[in-house]
Formats: structure tokens, sequence, C-alpha cells
């Protein structure tokens, strides 16, 4: 791989935590009224929405059978438990904390790639990793004594399948649409959520103010699966993992504009670190290859 596909899986991993934090902030605010799982169905019927078209556009229909690849299919039901665990998690926890909690992922995913295929991390990269973690949890300063053990423990688990979703990332095949891939995820998370709500909850009848929030919510994720997606085809998950990080950033943006929760000194702090952080892990990667001959020579 490229320094510019480096770059431009970068890129796509800032972009994707953006639009998963735009994406959780509108469940978080729909949440205070409605049940998790019907919330999850509303928001799946409106990515699929989203997706479908698009994908049929651009001629990729006739791939959709391919979403029954085993590998696709392990990645999208690691997605289905991390989002469960992530929904439960959210409806009892603040946003800030639920997000540094999974900040845990690329450590996770590191961890992965290096037991599975023994990609090198090298110790810089893993003392970056270990600042990008201190950063995230000096922004979101987790410890709310409102959050309770189980909370946490589905913040961890949601770590968990995240990191799962991007390791098996890699054996997807090559060939296949990104945005096939897309819509496998989305349609699993809608299939599990809906049975779990027809089976678990009472059903509440949605607002339009609802509506349009997952309108909005299903947009967003649709965007975040694709773009998560690229982000670990076009680079090394060596690369692109610390940037994961970005989600706190997002997250205390979020608090600022939408729950009007301000940051102080330690939580700026904590945000440059973990900028500084992901600067340091991509001018590692690039001077690596290019001090590389097998890489010059091509």
């Amino acid at each position: 791989m490229t320094s510019h596909s480096n770059l431009r899986g970068i890129g796509c991993m800032l972009l994707a935590t953006g639009t998963f934090v735009a994406n959780d902030t509108c469940m978080k605010l729909a949440l205070a009224d409605f049940p998790p799982l019907e919330v999850l169905t509303m928001r799946g019927i409106s990515a699929c929405l989203w997706c479908l078209p698009i994908l049929v556009s651009l001629g990729h229909g006739k791939d959709l059978i391919r979403i029954f690849n085993g590998w696709v299919l392990l990645r999208s039901f690691s997605e289905v438990a991390a989002i469960l665990c992530f929904i439960f998690a959210l409806d009892r926890m603040p946003i800030g904390d639920i997000t540094a909690i999974v900040q845990i992922t690329p450590f996770l995913v590191l961890i992965g790639v290096r037991m599975i295929w023994g990609e090198r991390i090298g110790l810089p990269r893993l003392l970056l990793i270990i600042l990008g973690i201190t950063g995230a949890l000096m922004v979101a300063q987790p410890g709310n004594p409102a959050a309770s053990p189980l909370a946490i423990l589905f913040g961890f688990a949601t770590a968990v399948g995240a990191a799962g979703r991007d390791i098996v990332t890699r054996m997807v095949p090559a060939n296949l649409p990104a945005l096939v891939v897309t819509f496998a995820v989305l349609l699993a998370v809608l299939s599990t959520a809906a049975t779990g709500s027809l089976l678990f909850e009472t059903p509440v009848t949605p607002t339009w103010r609802v509506a349009g929030l997952m309108a909005i919510a299903g947009f967003f994720l649709m965007c975040g699966h694709l773009l998560i997606y690229l982000a670990f085809r076009l680079a090394a998950a060596r690369v692109v993992a610390p940037f994961n990080y970005a989600f706190t950033v997002w997250a205390l943006i979020s608090g600022v504009v939408v729950f009007g929760d301000l940051p102080n000194g330690l939580a700026l702090a904590g945000m440059g670190l973990i900028v500084v952080t992901g600067l340091a892990v991509f001018f590692i990667e690039a001077h690596t290859r290019q001090g590389d001959p097998a890489i010059i020579k091509s």
C-alpha cells in the first residue's frame, strides 16, 4: 500500500468517526422517549432505504446475493454484537463516557492482526496507541457514578465486536463492492433489532421528530459503514486503527453543540494528545515506507 493510499484510508477513518458520532447523537436524542431496539429498527429501515437505491443505481444489484459470503456474514454479525451492546450502554451512560471506553478498539485490532496474521506493530506504534487511549480518557473523563457496571460492561463488549468487524474486513473478497458490504451490515442489524423489538419491547408510535432524527441517523450510519470499510481496505490496520481516536474528538464537539457539555482543561489537553498521536502514527508509517527498499524499487 502506498502513502497516498494510506492517506486516503486515514481520511476515510476520520470521516467515518464523524458520521458515526452524528448518528450516535441522533440516537441519544431519540432514546429519551423510545425503547432502544425500536429505535435501532427505525434507524435500520432508514439506512437501508438510503443505501439500496444508491447500490442498485450504481449497477451493484447483481452482487446482492454475495451478502451471504461467509466473511461478509461474520463481519456483519460482529457489527450486530457491537451495535446492540453500544445502544444499551448509550441508553444508560453519557455519550462521552461510552465513547471513551470504545477507544480500546484500535488496541484490540492491532493485537488481533498481530495474533492472526503476524502483522508487526512495533514499539513506537504501541506506545502511541497507549498515548491515544490516555488522551481519549482525558477527554471523556469516565467515572460518572450514574453509569452502572452493566453499562460499562456493554461498552467493553462494543469494543470487542467493533474490533472483530475491522479484523474480518481484510478477509472480505476484494472485488465485492463496498456498498454491498455496507448493505449487508445494515440489513443484519435491522433484522436482529426488529426481531428483538417484537419479542421484548412494547412498541411506541413514532413522532415526526423521531422520524426525522432516524432519517438523518440512517444516512449517517450508511456513510459511516461505507467509510470504515474503505478505510481498512485502502490502508493497513496499523495505519488507520489509531485514528479511531477521532471518535472522542467528534463526541466532544457533539457534547458541546448538542448537549451543552463544555470541555475543561484536561479534556482540551486530551484532545490535543489524540491529534498529535494520530499524526505521529501516520508520519512513522510514511518514514518506514520511504526507507523500505522494496517499496522504493516498485
